[in-house]
C-alpha cells in the first residue's frame, strides 16, 4: 500500500522531531499556568492555536486564582487543616 523510500521515512522522522520539540514547551507553558498539560496538543491545531493563545494572554489563569484566595485569607475548600 505505502511505498516508502528510505529519505521519505527520515523526512517524516525529522517532521515528527521537530513537531516533538515544539510540542514540550507547550506542555510546560500550560502546567505553569496551571491548566493541564495536555492542552499544550492544541498548539497544533490551525485557528484553535491561535484562540489558545488568546486565553492564555487575557484570561484569569487558575493559579493566579489559586494566588488570590490565599493572599486574601480564603482556604480552599478542598484542603485539609491537619
Amino acid at each position: 500500500m505505502f511505498n516508502l523510500g528510505i529519505q521519505e521515512l527520515i523526512i517524516i522522522a525529522i517532521i515528527g522531531g521537530i513537531g516533538i520539540v515544539a510540542l514540550i514547551p507547550w506542555f510546560f507553558i500550560y502546567k505553569k499556568a496551571g491548566y493541564h498539560p495536555a492542552m499544550g496538543c492544541l498548539m497544533f491545531l490551525p485557528i484553535v492555536n491561535i484562540v489558545m493563545l488568546f486565553v492564555l494572554a487575557f484570561s484569569d489563569w487558575p493559579i493566579e486564582r489559586e494566588l488570590g484566595q490565599l493572599r486574601s485569607g480564603n482556604r480552599d475548600p478542598r484542603v485539609s487543616e491537619t
